[in-house]
């Protein structure tokens, strides 16, 4: 009878133990060092189990972090109304953003077209990244009419919210009139920023929001970690 190979060992035990309830949803596995010690193998031999692991999903390795066991997908409605904040609270997890770029610009010819603009009119570009309890979800660039919003920059910075800033704006209420998702492969910046392997699957989301007279306001798009989110499409 052929013997079960070490790395196979090591990764079924440690599969076990996540199933068990000793490792759950977003801890760190011990290091390397530590495994090595425990199994009475070298780390190649460690490394290999680990990477087997990951192959299926159950961890995922942060750069410069560790290991940890992979989380639950986190339940995000798309409908009419898409909020961040919102939705993360309501999957019970805790959301949180962090701001990469503010730049105001001229509007490319994408920009002009959806946020039906005049030509060479200036936009505020915001990128940044949604966590959701400190695990990177997605990457998002949202993109406003400059001279509708003056001083949005410095509001969003502030907030970190797109709602805050927008209502800081007499914006009320905006609703989401197109959505499109597109299943995409992570680029190499992409994947630095999800913490995930470059090539990695992803979903785009390109969507348009509107105030309540129908006019386009926010021109975005995010890129969400594959397996960290479940988008559900909602009527409202």
């Amino acid at each position: 009878m052929p013997r079960t190979a070490i790395w196979t060992s090591i990764s079924n035990t440690l599969t076990r133990d996540i199933a068990e309830g000793r490792y759950g949803p977003g801890d760190k596995l011990p290091t390397e060092a530590a495994l090595s010690a425990r199994f009475g193998v070298n780390r190649h031999t460690v490394r290999r189990a680990l990477a087997a692991m990951a192959q299926d999903g159950l961890v995922h390795a942060r750069r410069g972090a560790g290991v940890f066991v992979a989380q639950k997908p986190t339940e995000y409605p798309i409908g009419r109304r898409v909020r961040f904040h919102q939705n993360l609270a309501a999957a019970g997890r805790s959301p949180a953003k962090e701001v990469l770029m503010c730049e105001t610009r001229a509007a490319d010819a994408r920009e002009t077209e959806a946020l039906v603009l005049a030509p060479a009119a200036q936009v505020h570009v915001y990128e940044g990244l949604s966590l959701a309890d400190d695990m990177p979800v997605a990457v998002f660039r949202s993109v406003f009419p400059a001279e509708r919003f003056p001083g949005l920059l410095t509001d969003l910075m502030d907030t970190k919210s797109v709602t805050a800033a927008l209502k800081r704006h007499g914006i009320n209420d905006y609703t989401r009139a197109s959505t499109r998702l597109t299943a995409k492969q992570a680029t190499a910046t992409q994947a630095l920023h999800l913490r995930i392997a470059e090539g990695a699957p992803i979903l785009r989301s390109v969507g348009i929001n509107i105030d309540e007279t129908g006019t386009p306001i926010e021109y975005g798009h995010t890129w969400f970690a594959g397996d960290r989110v479940t988008l559900t499409l909602q009527d409202s």
